[in-house]
């Protein structure tokens, strides 16, 4: 299946010279979504996660039928305050300023292997930040997914070294 053909290009988005890989369109394609994550589902199944891990809040959108689909937990990755129990909490650099993300400090056995998934791989900032706050919670990241990288920006430069990188796109 040509899932390019079903993510939209918006140009000069969120600001002049940048294109915007729109994923809504994928999203409403019932025979691409179930594709998207049948895939992504299949190529994880080796890296045999006990754990898989959604970054708020498209990541959410791809880790939670994929854990479904694997029969594996699900476990968020949330921005800062979002959590209601005791939290490792990881603060980190955005082009624009900076943000944290949370997991929850119990929600993993310690040594527990997760797969980390979100929609985009771009800078690589919020994915490493995930990797540290899901280390911190005592687990051992052994790769991520995501449905798009921008090969461009070298993101999976900044991803630990030990664990894999599945992107379903690349531009």
């Amino acid at each position: 299946m040509d899932l390019k053909a079903l993510i939209t290009d918006i140009p000069d988005f969120p600001q002049p010279g940048i294109v915007f890989r729109d994923i809504t369109t994928l999203l409403q394609d019932p025979d691409g979504l179930a594709h998207t994550v049948k895939t992504m589902s299949e190529q994880a199944a080796e890296l045999e996660p006990d754990y898989i891990v959604g970054i708020e809040s498209r990541g959410f959108i791809f880790a939670m039928p994929m854990a479904h689909q694997m029969h594996r937990g699900f476990v968020p990755v949330r921005k800062a305050g979002k959590l209601p129990r005791a939290v490792h909490s990881v603060a980190y650099t955005l082009e624009y300023g900076e943000d944290t993300l949370e997991i929850h400090q119990d929600a993993f056995a310690p040594g527990s292997k997760v797969l980390i998934v979100d929609d985009l791989l771009a800078t690589g900032g919020t994915a490493a930040a995930a990797a540290e706050v899901v280390k911190k919670a005592g687990a051992t990241v052994v790769g991520f997914s995501f449905v798009i990288e921008l090969a461009g920006l070298a993101g999976r430069d900044k991803l630990p070294a030990e664990a894999d990188v599945i992107s379903l796109i690349t531009y």
